[in-house]
């Protein structure tokens, strides 16, 4: 039952608890000690008490688990943490809130640098607004004389006033680009909120977001995915999108300083605009910015493709066409059915040029059309380059078709599951679902049925987009409903999976994806790890989302402890055997 490396008196010695190594709960362990870094010992509290000396320091767990720390597959790191540094509605709950905080924010003089006065945030909620897109003169009430930019939790829309349509030049005679749209009045005048594409119509006016901003942003990123036990992550976009710049040169400055203690990791984003002609200029380009990263001591092995958008604002590629509510006879089908941002052939080309330049194709996919033609892409990819080890995921994967479920496991593409989602809230009630109809709705986040498949299991947050505590995602991906909407009914709960797979999912299975050594206890392995408030495996699976971390290790180094937070150190000597 004990597993060993032989190095005597550990620096850490956990005991009197529960043991998850990653892919399950260890029977009979109740102890791990770690030295050097690295996970020395499993086993019973007898089996590693010859493990403790007079320098060992103990954890008494009392009954709580300890497990691999976090690894989160998609998060925007980068992003939420200079959006949590400037007008922030992320935490928010309701449109009145969010006018509140941005009234207070307008009320600080703007920074250096900020001539025109610009506020910049975000993390505003599409359910808090009718119809989910709030308008122009909401803005301008509380903030008329100031430019406003405001990106959404889901960063696929941006809210402005009327000012910031000025400044920019966006009239009713402003044409909807190719990849996005502005929404308008019945007189075809800018409403308020510009999606996708649309958002870039302001990147010539807004304020730089400058590295010196972005390394604070990531920093405070870090610490706040280092409290919820996040201990290593992919930065899900390193390019220019929806007005920020490329964080590369902030991480790679992070990692050679040392300030990047977790385990990070990035995907090189591929734009939009790629066409079959460009992708081998592309790829070189994407080698040498690889290859730069890397010398930093920052990973850079993916490469990101949004195939579609979203559906709320009808972007996600659908098979089908999105339905429109008819007074008088129900809903019938709008003649639209989303965006491919990148023509399958371009999608076939890239995905098959990046996996033989070694290359993980990282996909944002949420449509069935989307996640069909993105699953052609990898078969093509994997036919043009045979016994390519690329370890392919497709993220979100909202909505499957049945008839590609099985395809993940046949094509070895890892699931990237936002669990956090697949739930009844506001959203997916009032704005997903009407535009989805009944048979198209019953097949969304369906990880149970691609788990039984035999699909690879990954898990991220896309946070700011959403919570990064993995808790609350766990626990709808257990349960199928949200903590805060107690009184919704459970969203196809055939399609629950077990604490184990979902822990599994967040430690072991984002870990290989990532190509990160974390994510595992077991001997040998990096001392990546986090001690949750209570053993999960204890508790009614209505009571997950309650779960904490009480404290995270890189590397066998404390990097965050809610007890010396509260000024009260968890740390005790035990005797030596």
């Amino acid at each position: 039952m004990k597993y060993e490396v032989p190095v005597p008196n550990a620096e850490w010695v956990f005991h009197s608890g529960a043991v998850f190594d990653g892919r399950r709960l260890v029977p009979g362990a109740s102890a791990v000690a770690v030295s050097g870094g690295v996970v020395t010992a499993v086993g019973s509290d007898d089996e590693l008490r010859a493990w403790s000396g007079p320098s060992t320091q103990a954890i008494d767990l009392a009954g709580r688990l300890v497990s691999p720390g976090f690894t989160d597959a998609h998060v925007h790191a980068a992003y939420a943490g200079v959006e949590r540094l400037g007008c922030d509605l992320a935490e928010l709950s309701g449109a009145r809130a969010c006018l509140d905080r941005i009234r207070e924010h307008a009320a600080l003089p703007p920074e250096p640098g900020n001539d025109a006065g610009w506020i910049t945030g975000g993390g505003w909620y599409k359910g808090d607004f009718p119809g989910g897109y709030p308008g122009t003169d909401l803005l301008d009430a509380v903030v008329p004389d100031r430019p406003v930019y405001l990106i959404n939790r889901d960063h696929h829309s941006a809210w402005v006033n009327s000012r910031a349509l000025e400044l920019a030049g966006i009239t009713a005679s402003t044409p909807d680009p190719a990849d996005g749209r502005i929404e308008r009045h019945a007189d075809g005048t800018p409403s308020g909120t510009l999606h996708e594409g649309a958002m870039e119509l302001l990147a010539r006016v807004l304020p730089e977001v400058t590295d010196a901003q972005l390394e604070a942003g990531i920093l405070h990123a870090q610490d706040h995915l280092f409290s919820v036990g996040v201990t290593g992550w992919q930065e899900a976009i390193l390019g220019h999108y929806g007005g920020y710049p490329d964080a590369s040169a902030a991480y790679r400055s992070l990692a050679a300083a040392g300030k990047l203690t977790a385990r990070a990791t990035g995907a090189l984003w591929i734009p939009r605009s790629t066409t079959v002609e460009t992708v081998p200029a592309l790829v070189e380009s994407l080698l040498e910015r690889r290859k730069l990263n890397d010398a930093a001591g920052f990973s850079t092995r993916s490469a990101k493709i949004m195939v579609d958008g979203v559906p709320e604002n009808c972007t996600a590629a659908m098979l089908e066409d999105y339905l429109r509510p008819c007074a008088c006879a129900g809903p019938e089908p709008s003649g639209e059915r989303g965006l491919l941002y990148l023509s399958p052939e371009v999608l076939h080309a890239v995905s098959a040029a990046l996996d033989a330049a070694g290359f993980d194709l990282h996909m944002h996919v949420i449509g069935d059309r989307a996640v069909r033609t993105g699953l052609d892409a990898v078969a093509a990819a994997r036919s043009a380059n045979p016994g390519s080890a690329g370890r392919h995921h497709m993220a979100h994967l909202q909505i499957i078709h049945p008839d590609d479920v099985a395809r993940f496991a046949a094509l070895d593409v890892t699931v990237n599951a936002q669990a956090l989602w697949a739930c009844n809230d506001d959203q997916m009630t009032e704005l997903t679902v009407p535009l989805l109809g009944p048979e198209r709705a019953a097949w969304q986040y369906p990880f149970a049925g691609l788990a039984a498949a035999g699909a690879r299991l990954a898990m991220g947050s896309d946070w700011p987009v959403s919570s990064p505590d993995p808790w609350q995602a766990i626990h709808v991906a257990v349960n199928r409903a949200h903590p805060d909407y107690p009184d919704a009914p459970a969203l196809l709960p055939d399609q629950a999976i077990s604490l184990q797979a979902a822990m599994a999912a967040y430690t072991s299975g984002s870990a290989w994806l990532n190509r990160s050594p974390g994510g595992s206890l077991v001997p040998g392995a990096p001392a990546d790890l986090a001690v949750h408030s209570a053993n999960p495996f204890d508790l009614p699976r209505q009571a997950l989302s309650s779960l904490r971390v009480d404290l995270a290790m890189v590397a066998g180094s404390p990097v965050f402890d809610r007890a010396a937070t509260a000024s009260a150190s968890p740390l005790q000597r035990i005797p030596s055997a």
